[in-house]
């Protein structure tokens, strides 16, 4: 479902469920990252870009208190929550996500008197991709429309990840929910995660003869795991052993220096190197994007990758089998995106290329006996906004 088409399907499926036509629909994006990897809670650079894939909600205000959530991608019947009782790690559900929402916005002041909410999303679960910030972001800009709240983007995307950070209970940065309120159609979102400032860096790849393919492993993973709140940990211990706020206070020339003051610190020393290369490939990529060369951003990516195989240690073998089997098959540059751990890979190729590219990885996997890969062009898209 696309568009138009989405929207009167949802909308038809909310009066089913609820018994009244929906106020609006809205829809929010998914997300992929072209580099700038676990930066975001470390006050660094990223680089996202809205996926074409979105969840959608149709959406009428209450004024009871009450909250009816349901979800087309979840077997089950409305869930019903009273606004008052929500409470931080109550749910560990996929209600947590719209729930944690409204108990962000109300904490924040915001009269959210309740609500009755359908989704659905095309978004892949647990590929790296952002579902999760793509349902919450969506949640939140039909609430500040029906409430009229006034939230800008950027503050919609800040009380999303206090959702997920407090409610949910999961550690993650301020990227996903950004790039999902922010982004825009045909370019990438420059974002300095420590005050939010954007660039819309232009990135029309089908204009240059380039297509950016995305490689879902079928590797799930879950940000409220144990291993990303290990290396979130391990970049604060590394921050508070240097002496700096945030890694990102580390400069890329006195990287070495601030390496050997960490002596023995080996696991922080490997974290820390991440973190500060990060940044500075960030600011190369968009460098040559805004000079006009993007083919020349694929080396870039590879380095990306390595840095998060060997030094953040957040690949998986289907990860680099994707990246390998794409550079030994023509690959301008390829390199994992997402938390880690599973998920989805990044490849950048010449158009022509990407048959033979494609058949080469679906091969390659067929070959190791694990899971086919799912493979899909990553289109720059629009972000958060009211279909209907």
């Amino acid at each position: 479902m696309k568009g138009q088409g989405m929207s009167e399907t949802v909308a038809a499926r909310f009066e089913q469920l609820y018994g009244t036509a929906p106020q609006g629909v809205w829809a929010a994006p998914g997300r992929v990252n072209l580099i700038g990897e676990h930066t975001d809670y470390n006050d660094g650079f990223v680089m996202p870009f809205a996926l074409p894939h979105t969840a959608v909600a149709a959406v009428a205000r209450r004024d009871d208190g009450v909250l009816r959530l349901h979800s087309a991608d979840v077997d089950g019947p409305v869930v019903e929550l009273t606004a008052d009782a929500l409470a931080p790690e109550s749910d560990r559900n996929w209600t947590a996500y719209p729930a944690g929402v409204v108990w962000a916005l109300r904490e924040a002041g915001h009269a959210v008197t309740g609500a009755d909410i359908h989704l659905s999303s095309t978004v892949p679960a647990g590929a790296g991709l952002s579902s999760s910030a793509a349902l919450e972001v969506v949640v939140a800009l039909a609430l500040n429309d029906l409430f009229s709240l006034g939230l800008r983007g950027w503050q919609l995307a800040r009380l999303c990840q206090r959702a997920e950070n407090v409610y949910v209970g999961a550690p993650v940065g301020i990227m996903d929910q950004t790039a999902s309120a922010c982004c825009e159609a045909g370019h990438a979102l420059f974002l300095d995660t420590r005050d939010l400032s954007q660039r819309q860096i232009p990135f029309d790849l089908a204009a240059e003869g380039l297509r950016l393919l995305v490689v879902d492993t079928q590797v799930k993973h879950s940000h409220s795991e144990g291993e990303y709140g290990k290396r979130r940990a391990g970049c604060e211990k590394g921050a508070a052993l240097l002496g700096v706020d945030a890694l990102r206070d580390i400069p890329y020339a006195d990287l070495d220096a601030a390496l050997a003051r960490l002596g023995d610190e080996e696991e922080v020393r490997r974290l820390v190197r991440h973190v500060v290369t990060e940044d500075e490939r960030v600011e190369r990529v968009v460098s040559l994007l805004e000079s006009g060369n993007p083919r020349a951003i694929g080396p870039i990516l590879v380095e990306g990758h390595a840095s998060l195989r060997d030094d953040f240690r957040i690949s998986c073998p289907e990860l680099d089998l994707v990246v390998d089997t794409a550079m030994a098959s023509g690959a301008l540059g390829a390199r994992m995106t997402g938390g880690g751990f599973g998920g989805s890979a990044i490849v950048l190729a010449e158009e022509s290329d990407v048959p033979a590219l494609t058949k080469s990885v679906e091969e390659a996997f067929a070959t190791a006996g694990f899971t086919a890969p799912r493979v899909f062009e990553a289109v720059p898209s629009p972000g958060a906004r009211r279909l209907v």
